[in-house]
């Protein structure tokens, strides 16, 4: 099947060339996963000293990191409809350029209420980029693969976990918290020119409109997709949010230990991503049930492993490795969605996001109730839980829906 045919296949518009090889423009597209993925995790390490130098205490400060998942939920599904008529191509471009623009304002801001602001800015284009980024990966493979090119497109995510971040917070640190920024700024604009460079030309597809985007929302399936992210990912954050206070008051490691033990869940959730590419284009439903409650065992693992630093980073690993959901769930909104791919793959990233609050507010609960640190497993494992009743919903519909 030819590349464009493909395309069809998927209700999306085909490209118009395709000259540039596609690892080229899958590296073009995962840089800019690399980008948003330094300033969303960098931006966590570098809160006490932006909260210092815009003279405000922490908790407070807090609230920049909480208004950037805002923007995404809010820019997610806003930008996919109103940009329907757009080419993926110069969306793509714009996306990153008000990534970038976002950013650098950040490394400017004058005061706490601009920064609260800025964030916001900076979170809009957020994902609408995946959704545009993943599609377009999609339209470059064979239908065999397309979850493997969305895989890779993730992988600049992954990656910054373990080198975006650190040398973002770095250089936060021994530069000023404006420079973690403004690095990440330089490496939207980078963006901007690889895409410009290597992404294929497209035409939009006949009848594209807001309305027809919307239609997304009338589709079962796509709620339920969004769904299985929103609770079953809530899970991993719920424990990584508190992986560091954990290692330090249960596991009682040096304060430098820690870091290393951070990269060591980035290189989790690397391989993750690599292996689900690859198990979900042979058994996407399957892959995706298989691979939740993979994540509920290990969570369920952490509170057990906890007291020990070898057993608690192997524990982290393979939590991290059920990040490889994203790519998976990215590739079921494909199927499901028809004729609005654009919303369905932009809504992801607000389910995720969803989920990055949900699981650090009840992992809080669990811990100010008095479970101590280490009950944050039990609640990511329930989560996890949570999201394979909601496959099993799906799995459900979708049988009967093909029966009748």
């Amino acid at each position: 099947m030819s590349l464009a045919a493909n395309d069809r296949s998927l209700n999306v518009s085909a490209p118009v060339t395709a000259a540039t090889p596609a690892g080229l423009v899958l590296f073009a597209l995962a840089m800019g996963g690399f980008a948003i993925g330094t300033t969303e995790f960098a931006s966590m390490s570098l809160l006490p000293y932006f909260a210092a130098g815009l003279g405000i205490d922490e908790p407070t400060a807090g609230h920049v990191i909480s208004i950037y998942a805002l923007g995404v939920v809010v820019g997610a599904p806003l930008i996919a409809v109103l940009a329907a008529r757009i080419p993926r191509r110069t969306l793509l471009i714009a996306l990153m350029g008000l990534f970038a623009l976002g950013n650098l304002l950040s490394a400017l801001a004058p005061s706490y209420h601009w920064m609260l602001f800025f964030r916001f800015l900076s979170g809009l284009p957020h994902g609408a980029y995946f959704g545009v980024a993943a599609l377009v990966a999609a339209s470059l493979s064979a239908p065999n693969r397309r979850a493997q090119s969305v895989a890779r497109v993730m992988l600049g995510l992954t990656i910054a976990t373990i080198l975006g971040v650190p040398v973002a917070s770095w250089m936060g640190q021994a530069l000023g918290w404006r420079t973690g920024f403004g690095i990440v700024a330089v490496l939207a604009l980078l963006t901007v020119l690889l895409v410009a460079l290597y992404a294929p030309r497209d035409s939009v597809q006949p009848g594209a409109s807001p309305l027809r985007e919307l239609g997304a929302l009338k589709r079962r399936q796509v709620w339920l997709t969004l769904g299985i992210g929103a609770i079953g990912f809530g899970g991993l954050f719920a424990v990584y949010t508190y992986v560091a206070s954990t290692l330090m008051a249960v596991t009682q490691v040096s304060p430098v230990v820690v870091p290393v033990v951070l990269s060591v869940f980035g290189v989790g959730l690397t391989v993750g991503t690599l292996f689900a590419g690859w198990a979900a284009d042979r058994a996407l439903m399957p892959s995706i049930g298989g691979l939740l409650l993979w994540s509920a065992v290990w969570l369920a693992a952490f509170p057990f492993a906890a007291g020990n630093i070898w057993a608690v980073s192997l524990v982290v690993f393979m939590i991290g490795s059920g990040g490889g959901l994203g790519a998976m769930l990215q590739t079921r909104l494909m199927d499901v969605a028809e004729d609005a791919q654009t919303l369905a793959a932009a809504l992801n990233h607000s389910a995720f996001n969803t989920a990055n609050a949900l699981g650090p507010w009840l992992g809080g609960m669990a811990i100010a109730a008095g479970y101590g640190w280490t009950s944050t497993g039990w609640v990511g494992a329930a989560l996890a839980l949570g999201g394979i009743a909601i496959w099993g919903v799906s799995l459900l519909d979708d049988r009967l829906s093909r029966r009748r």
